[in-house]
């Protein structure tokens, strides 16, 4: 059983590359490009994906799956395990569900529109003012996590697919000196997830190098 995941160091692709190493699956990682700044990358992935975005993740039967959160709960589902995803019976199931949501839906989508805010803002001066508001908005969205992040995992002593987003997310922008500054809770969580040995090799791909 092969998945094939298309990515880039560094994008959204690293929200799932890591459980599929922590499920123990046998996968294969394309490097899809420069999905911005590259035209032909864009066409590339517009076969597999028509919106162009990544994660895009091939099961091994053949079909295609986008949307982090959906990946997640379908892993857990494929491995059969609890391992990153509290089963029904899990008193942390709620908690879990809800801020997985609260990442890929309020969040996330700040880095679809300010990355590069030309695509939706084309005047240069307004752009930069879009980015600035957008950039605010995101910040405010991280303190409620921080609020409710627990110690030593977000879900208290439950380890789970949550903290391998907080890993990632917190090296995009605001980056990781205002996590410091700002939610201390989350960067806690960071440094102690990103510590693990098995997924050494995936952090310093996408963010050390």
């Amino acid at each position: 059983m092969k998945f094939t995941l298309y990515g880039r160091p560094g994008w959204g692709s690293v929200l799932v590359e890591p459980q599929l190493a922590l499920y123990g699956f046998d996968y294969e990682m394309i490097d899809c490009g420069d999905l911005f700044g590259d035209e032909e990358a864009r066409q590339r992935l517009a076969k597999v994906n028509p919106l162009m975005q990544v994660p895009t993740l091939v099961l091994p039967n053949g079909r295609i799956m986008t949307e982090s959160a959906a990946i997640t709960l379908h892993l857990a589902d494929l491995a059969k395990s609890n391992k990153l995803v509290p089963s029904p019976d899990d008193p942390t199931r709620a908690e879990f569900l809800r801020w997985l949501i609260y990442l890929v839906a309020n969040v996330y989508p700040t880095f679809t529109y300010a990355d590069v805010p030309a695509r939706f803002v084309p005047d240069p001066q307004a752009a930069e003012a879009f980015k600035t508001k957008v950039g605010e908005y995101r910040e405010k969205l991280w303190h409620p996590v921080e609020a409710a992040a627990g110690a030593p995992w977000f879900l208290g002593n439950r380890f789970s697919a949550l903290d391998l987003y907080i890993v990632a997310m917190t090296y995009w922008t605001p980056r990781r000196e205002w996590f410091a500054a700002h939610a201390p809770k989350l960067t806690t969580i960071a440094k102690t997830t990103e510590g693990a040995p098995k997924l050494s090799e995936i952090w310093k791909r996408n963010f050390l190098r």
